[in-house]
Parts: C-alpha cells; structure tokens; sequence
C-alpha cells in the first residue's frame, strides 16, 4: 500500500495555531514526552539537541520523562494531535508505522476515520528552523506563561499509571447476592484495536478482574472481527496472524474464568470490505458506503450467510469456553445491506423487508455459535433497529437468543423547554424507556431472555472522566430496571468500564457504598454532595447531536478561535467551535444556559464535597481523593462548555470584550486547575477508544491560546 492510498477526504486546508511562532514548535509541543526525542529529530529533520533546545526555549520539561505506552496505547491521542500538523508521511514516522497499518487503525478503530472528521487536513511537510528574533521574543513569551501558570511540570502519576494499580493484590470483599445474570462490560483499559495480536497490551490485568468480581460482573467483552479469527479463502492476507489471535483468546478466556468471569465477543458482521475484495467474489457485493469506501457483503445472497455461519462455529469451537457473544446489526460499521439504510440501492435486497434480513443475519451468527457451543449466550441487540419492524424482527429470532435494549433509548424529555427522544446512552435521564420496556415483554412472550444496555460510570455526556459521580441517578435507573424483571445488563460500551465509582452500586446500596468508602462520620455529607451533583446533572442539555458533536467530551483543551474556524465537529473527535452542530435542536441561549445552570448547580455539589474533607481520616482518604478528582473533573468539562458557548456567541460583538476577557481567564483557569489533576490523577482524560482526550501540554497549550486571545482582542 502507498501513502497516497490513504483516505483524505474532501480538501481543506490545516487549521493554523498561531500562538506558535513557528510549526516546528506546535510538533515538539504537542508530542512532548509522548515520543522519544530522536524519533521527533528524525521527523523534524534535525538534531536531538536542536529539540531539546527548542522544548527548552518553550519552559517544556527538558530531560523529558517518556511514557512508552503512548506508542501502544495512546496512538490515537498522538493521531488527533498531530492531524492539522503532520501530513500522513511524516505522521507515519512519528508512530513509526506502515500505511496499511494506519488503513486499518482508521478503519477499524471504532470509528475512527468518523472521528477524524472524514477528511485528512491539507499539510505541509514540517521542518525544524532557526527563529527569527521576533519569534525568538515570542518564544520567551510561552515559557513565561508556563512558569506562571504551571508550578509543577513532574508527573506524580504518569499516563496509563492506573494500569499499575491494576497490578496490586486486593482485599477480600465478601460475596455479593446478584440482582441480574449476566452483568457484563468493556475493560476499562483495553484498546479497542488488534488486542490479540499484541497480548503484550493485557485488556484484562488480574488485578481488574478481581475488582469486577467482587462487585458482581460475570462478564467481560471485547470487539471481535471474524476475517481476522479464522482463515478467509478469498482473501487470505486479510487473516494473517489469526492463528495467534485464537491462541491468546484462549489465554484470555481461561485467566478471566479464574475470577469466575466469561468473555463476550461482540460481532458487527458480516463486515463490509473495500471494492478490491469482491474482485475474486463479485456476486459478495452489496451496497457501497461513499464516507468509507466500502460494500456492504450482500447477506441475500446464501454463501455469504453460510460464510458467516462458519466463521462463528469456527470460533467458538476453537475457544470453546467463551462466553458468548452479542450482536449489533443495525447503523454501526457497514454489513448487510441494509444496516446503513440504504439497501433500496442493491437489487437482491431492495425487495425484502429489512426486519426478515435482520433476523436473518442474527439467525446465522447464532446457528453457527451454537452448533459449536450450545451453551453459549447469544444476545441480539436492538440498537438502531426501527420500531415500525422492531416487534417482527424478534418474532423471526431463534428461541435461543437472549434480547438486548438501550434500556432509556426512546424516552420522551424536555429539558430548558426543548422536547426531545433519547437516542443512544443517558446517565442525566433514568431508564428505562416505555417502548423497550414494551419490547422486552414481547420478547418473553416469545421466551427470551432480557438484557438491558446502560451506562452506569460515564456516557458521551463526559466520557473522558472515569465517573459522573451522580449515584441517584444511577440507583433510580436499577431500582426501575429490577422492578421491569429484566434478567441481565451489559454495563458499558467502551466508555464507562472503570472498576468503581457508580458500577458498585448495581448490588448495592448509596448509604452501603457511602459507608463503606467514607466513613460515617463523613457519610451525610458525601450523601449531600452526590444528591446535589444528581439533581444538577439532570440539567443537562440532552440530545444524541449534543453527545457526539458537544464541546464537553473534550473540555478545557477545545481550542478557541478569534475567527470561524470554518471545521465542522466530528464525532467525539475534534469539537472546534462549531456550535450549530453542538447545540442540536436547542436555541444557543437554551443551550448556553443549560451548560451554565448544570455547572453552577454542580458547584454547589463542589462546596460540600470540600467542606467534608476535614472528616475523612487516613484509611478513607485515597477513596475520598478519587471522588474529588472526578467531580472537579467533570466540573471542568461542563462549565467549559458553558465558558466556550458564551465566547463563540459574543466574539464578533464589540461591546462584548469585557466579557470576553472574563471568559478567557476562567477558561484558562480551569486548564490549569484540570492539568493539575491530571498530573496526579493518570485516569482523568482516558476513554479506552479514544484514549486520551487530552494530555497534559494540550492543557498548557489552551493556556498560551487564552493568552494570546487577550492580546488579539
């Protein structure tokens, strides 16, 4: 594969971050202490010494203390850092990897490419420079605003520290009795890319395990990609190495049943593949997807369902011992025809209802898993699916699947006078929703099992904070899933998997959970705290546009711009200032003051939090400190949200630059005081798919951005 391969996208030229005087600078910044510093010499086509001066020159920390788990796991932080500097060559270079390997991480990787905005910024190839005087003044610029504004440039807790507290033994936590069968979720530290291929990248350390166990979780799952767990007659390169994926599954599988916890495969299949794959296979063919360049593998055709229903027995009869697997078969990656909803296009499938090929699909994957593992759970996942054929679906389904539901997907909300459903995950909005509530009672009918999809820890509404620490909300969301009989819950997607905070509430109580962690000399207090985040969190400006296109996922770090950027937000990727896409359906003064009533609220919740501290004795400390780095935290991220609504609205006004000024200080304010946190807190910031939504130097950087905003206005 060539580097010209790689997708770009419509052209758009790189955004310029002018409070450098020079690129080269933007590229040390940015990947200071995330690669090595040979590596950033080779790229910038200079010396070490050159790049150590220059860091130097900026007040970075020089010698820089590297954390080698960047390259590994924090590789999408260094993509997203770099897409408006580094064209793909020299980007290519900085992670040290080939173009079929950033092919597939951008293909693969969760929506990644989505992420990136579809498009791959017009950039020049970036060279190191002697500054000119000017630029050398303006450099002693930065490293003042360091000093004053960052005492502390050594980590306490590196990045991915949390990993080594995974590490150490625990104490034993008596049984628990269990409400619902089977609990399961995502890892809270586990890349969501080739997991298998690099077991070196541990998705399951013992020590998490353990705390899953003794708060109930009988499950984890982990993304499985079929072309890559057996062999593929027409395209065999695409399965290279799935010898080696099969034998560390099993590895994984038979370490997790030590803690009495199974591994779940999620299957989004058959999965869609570029236009060179049918060239051996063209009846496979199905429908394209212009965003991505591929096509769908046409499911109406019967070789590609056996296809799929091999490949399923393949699997499970190799790794007999998994757990079980469940299915999405609507509106995620491309698959059958019609799961992007454009199956009017094929000819095969254009003429069958999209409800008999759903089933269809499901049908397959669960005839092939049980002929191999009769035992094994199979859960069919509604997400996506269309209410008007939702019912008919489940009536075609096989007697042995079990049924899953977002559990508050179509609830009916009205938040700052806005009516809105809900799609995808809320925390703010307990479920469940009427209309799954009624599919699962048309599913029993049939007698199926029950599963309810939540989010317990966090959700699109803050994911880069391991927990919203908002216990009422989550413990009305059980008490209502406990009283609907709903047999099982899957607890996450691949956000919310952190082995604490609000999941220990699913078998057991606030005031336990309170005592337990607090103390009781503290407990009233921490009760106060989490009713008033509970009652603030509700607030809220809900809508799915908002989850994905919203400034709160990145917080503080989102960069400010004294003109229209002219990007548009892409999904939980690059917010800019694009605020029509930020607000939804909300007016900008609905949205604005949602943002400002939630933080203003959450303050409140703040006071009291700090005004307990004196309470907590040693043996309760660690616990109370993790609470208070959350709730800040999340603090953080929604009054941001609040601070950047307001300047986007009032930066073309002249009369507004007072308010501006106020603006940028606390922005700038709550970059520091998240920087802080983050040096001794490695969890603040890390979601397992998008890995860090920011590092330390994009916090230092939003501070030299505010400062240069004051000067342009």
């Amino acid at each position: 594969m060539n580097i010209e391969d790689l997708p770009s996208g419509e052209k758009h030229e790189a955004l310029n971050y002018s409070y450098f005087p020079a690129k080269h600078q933007a590229v040390i910044w940015r990947n200071w202490e995330l690669v090595p510093v040979e590596r950033l010499a080779a790229v910038l086509k200079t010396s070490e010494n050159d790049i150590l001066n220059a860091a130097a020159e900026m007040g970075l920390p020089v010698p820089p203390d590297i954390e080698e788990k960047w390259l590994s796991r924090g590789y999408v932080t260094i993509i997203r850092n770099n897409w408006h500097l580094l064209p793909y060559e020299q980007l290519l270079q900085l992670l040290g990897w080939t173009p079929e390997k950033m092919a597939y991480v951008l293909k693969e990787e969760d929506f990644l490419w989505h992420k990136l905005g579809y498009l791959k910024p017009q950039t020049e190839s970036v060279s190191f420079r002697i500054l000119t005087e000017d630029e050398k003044n303006r450099t002693s610029g930065i490293k003042d605003i360091v000093r004053k504004n960052f005492s502390v440039l050594k980590f306490t807790e590196k990045p991915f520290g949390f990993l080594k507290e995974f590490e150490k033994p625990l104490r034993k936590s008596p049984p628990l009795k269990k409400k619902f069968a089977p609990q399961f979720i995502y890892s809270y530290s586990a890349i969501y890319g080739d997991a298998l291929l690099n077991p070196e990248l541990d998705p399951f350390p013992e020590g998490m395990l353990k705390r899953y166990a003794d708060m109930g979780v009988s499950g984890v799952w982990m993304q499985a990609i079929l072309y890559t767990l057996c062999p593929m007659k027409n395209a065999p390169e695409l399965s290279n190495g799935w010898e080696k994926r099969i034998e560390n599954l099993k590895k994984l599988v038979e370490k997790a049943s030590r803690h009495g916890i199974g591994i779940y495969l999620y299957l989004n299949e058959p999965r869609g593949m570029q236009e060179a794959f049918y060239e051996k296979y063209p009846e496979w063919k199905g429908v394209s997807e212009k965003s991505t360049g591929n096509y769908a593998m046409c499911t109406s055709r019967e070789n590609v369902l056996e296809n799929l229903r091999n490949a399923c027995a393949h699997v499970f009869r190799e790794v007999p011992k998994l757990a079980g697997a469940f299915t999405i078969s609507m509106s995620e990656n491309l698959t059958h025809c019609h799961s992007r909803r454009n199956g009017n296009e094929c000819p095969f499938c254009s003429t069958r209802p999209v409800h008999e090929i759903v089933a269809e699909v499901n049908r397959a994957i669960e005839e092939g898993v049980h002929s191999a593992a009769p035992s094994a759970d199979v859960i069919v996942w509604t997400w996506a699916w269309d209410p008007e054929w939702a019912r008919k679906a489940i009536d075609l389904l096989p007697e042995k699947v079990k049924l899953m539901c977002v559990s508050e997907w179509g609830k009916k909300i009205e938040i700052g006078g806005v009516k809105n459903n809900i799609r995808d995950y809320s925390i703010s909005n307990p479920g469940p929703s009427p209309a799954h509530v009624a599919l699962w009672e048309h599913a029993r009918k049939r007698g199926l099992k029950t599963v309810a999809k939540v989010q317990l820890n966090n959700s699109w509404e803050c994911s880069a904070i391991p927990y919203i620490p908002v216990p009422y909300l989550v413990k009305e969301h059980l008490d209502n899933l406990e009283k609907a009989g709903i047999d099982g819950l899957m607890l996450s997607w691949t956000l919310g998997g952190y082995p604490g905070g609000n999941l220990e509430l699913v078998n057991k109580d606030i005031e336990t959970l309170a005592l337990e962690k607090f103390g009781k000399k503290a407990m009233s207090k921490i009760l106060e705290a989490w009713k008033l985040f509970s009652d603030a969190f509700r607030d809220f400006p809900f809508h799915i546009g908002v989850l994905y296109q919203g400034p709160q996922n990145a917080g503080p770090m989102n960069i400010l711009f004294k003109e229209k950027s002219g990007y548009k937000s892409s999904m939980v990727g690059f917010p800019y200032d694009d605020l029509d896409s930020w607000r939804a359906n909300y007016p900008e003064d609905v949205f604005e003051n949602q943002f400002k009533l939630l933080s203003e609220r959450w303050k409140e919740g703040l006071d009291v939090l700090f005004s307990v501290e004196c309470e907590i004795d040693e043996k309760h400390m660690a616990d109370y400190t993790e609470l208070k780095n959350a709730a800040v935290g999340v603090y953080c991220h929604f009054r941001s949200a609040y601070l950047q609504t307001r300047f986007i609205r009032n930066r073309k006004d002249e009369a507004s630059k007072a308010e501006i000024m106020l603006i940028l200080d606390e922005e700038k304010e709550l970059a520091v005081t998240l920087h802080e946190i983050a040096m001794k807190d490695s969890r603040i910031g890390f979601e397992a798919t998008n890995h860090y939504a920011y590092t330390v130097n994009d916090l230092r950087e939003k501070v030299l951005n505010c400062e240069y905003l004051k000067k342009q206005f």
